[in-house]
């Protein structure tokens, strides 16, 4: 699975290794050099995603950016499996996007908080008790974490204290980091988490328990299963 950038140069070497590329898009104009590469799947990430995605500026919302994808593989490549990405964390999301025209789909902040997620139990609780409304995307916790990202990408993450502090003061952050680093930094060693991230995009209000990756397959399969019925 590849994502922000240009898989081109990589394909040659998955296919030569008999394995199925994956490509994971933000905008309509990337889908082209997908497919030229040769991808078997294309994932179609929404901003509303937690983690990395594209910025505000050029990022399309889930709902309207499947279809738009889905209607593109008809007339291009049919036979390319489309699965849509960001904001999807119960049967009604997996339905929604099977209506959408998507093949399946791809939960990052669902999952993430299971059973089997190797995220702290204080992250988890921090989640478990937000909702869509407490997160945010911007280049905050990159510049904490020395992640040199192209400007076009940035992260969503909990809006805690240390991001409400910064989001409106990224250039600053950039050009003096130090003291937030360390406040950021101390915050990941206390597990304070007004202080270090939680990885989680606007799903996370539609998280309330974290069990097994198992129980969480098959409750969100029976509950679509249910709808589309």
């Amino acid at each position: 699975m590849l994502s922000f950038g240009d898989p081109r140069p990589f394909a040659a070497r998955i296919a030569k290794r008999g394995i199925p590329l994956i490509c994971q898009i933000q905008r309509l104009e990337q889908l082209p050099v997908c497919l030229e590469a040769g991808a078997a799947m294309i994932v179609a990430q929404g901003a509303e995603a937690g983690g990395h995605g594209m910025n505000s500026l050029q990022a399309r919302a889930t709902f309207t950016l499947v279809p738009e994808i889905a209607d593109a593989l008809a007339r291009e490549s049919a036979s390319t499996l489309l699965l849509a990405a960001g904001g999807i964390a119960d049967g009604r999301g997996l339905a929604a996007s099977l209506m959408l025209g998507a093949d399946g789909v791809l939960m990052g902040t669902r999952l993430w908080a299971s059973a089997e997620s190797l995220a702290t139990a204080g992250a988890v609780t921090a989640a478990l008790t937000a909702n869509g409304d407490d997160t945010a995307r911007s280049s905050v916790f990159d510049v904490l974490r020395r992640k040199n990202w192209p400007p076009e990408f940035d992260f969503r993450a909990l809006r805690n204290r240390l991001h409400r502090q910064w989001e409106s003061r990224t250039d600053a952050l950039r050009a003096a980091p130090e003291a937030a680093r360390a406040d950021y930094e101390a915050g990941v060693a206390a597990q304070d988490f007004e202080r270090a991230h939680v990885t989680v995009g606007e799903a996370v209000g539609l998280l309330h328990d974290a069990p097994s990756a198992a129980v969480l397959i098959e409750r969100i399969t029976q509950q679509a299963e249910a709808l589309m019925r």
